[in-house]
């Protein structure tokens, strides 16, 4: 074999390896390829997956918020709701306590008004001796009545008459200033053991405060409806 044929015949041993690197090559290259393809596909769906999550995870983030600020909106609601309702109740309390201021004014209606507030008083307590307050206008009033008072007691609970003593150093507060200033007082007494531990508090302010909580529940069921009752 003479050198031409030997260079033909590395010549064609050099393109058959060429050939082969090429094919190989190839080969390589679309593998690469492929798993570049899947594993780019792989990390979109990966990256798919934490989008959606993390949508989800604001999806109910927010879903919570609107919960909650409806629940304070609707509990701010319902407070305004209740307050306006006490104000109106409240409105109606002072509305009365203005009424009962009147009733003073009445002298022959409110003298037999005093003499019943203290033989109620009297029932109530059964003490054999007792202080008497009233409110400095009122003297006059609740000493002209006084020993009737007694007399109607110690009829009706048969018993001797108690012993009353009217606190002239202490008086009940005067009636409401224009101003509203001040305690004050509509009228009324009250009576206390001698040693002053049992208090019957019989005043017309008293009196009004023990019928408006009866009578609460119902007033309110009057103005608002059987929820608010």
């Amino acid at each position: 074999m003479n050198d031409a044929d030997v260079s033909k015949q590395i010549q064609q041993m050099v393109r058959f390896i060429r050939q082969e690197a090429e094919e190989k090559a190839n080969e390589i290259g679309v593998s690469a390829e492929e798993e570049f393809n899947i594993e780019k596909l792989q990390l979109v769906e990966a990256e798919k997956r934490k989008i959606r999550q993390e949508y989800e995870r604001k999806e109910k983030q927010v879903d919570v918020r609107k919960k909650i600020e409806y629940s304070m909106q609707l509990n701010a609601s319902r407070i305004k709701v209740l307050q306006a309702q006490d104000d109106l109740v409240a409105s109606m309390k002072e509305s009365a306590g203005k009424e009962i201021l009147a009733i003073s004014q009445d002298h022959h209606f409110y003298k037999r008004l005093l003499k019943d507030l203290i033989v109620q008083g009297l029932l109530r307590l059964k003490e054999p001796a007792l202080q008497l307050r009233c409110r400095k206008a009122d003297r006059w009033f609740v000493e002209s009545i006084l020993e009737e008072a007694k007399e109607e007691y110690a009829e009706k609970a048969n018993v001797h008459a108690p012993q009353i003593i009217l606190d002239e150093q202490t008086y009940l507060p005067p009636e409401p200033r224009p101003d509203g200033i001040g305690s004050s007082c509509a009228g009324g007494i009250v009576l206390a053991s001698k040693d002053g531990k049992i208090v019957c508090e019989n005043t017309l302010d008293a009196r009004l405060d023990v019928v408006f909580r009866q009578k609460l529940p119902e007033i309110r069921k009057l103005l608002f409806g059987k929820a608010a009752a």
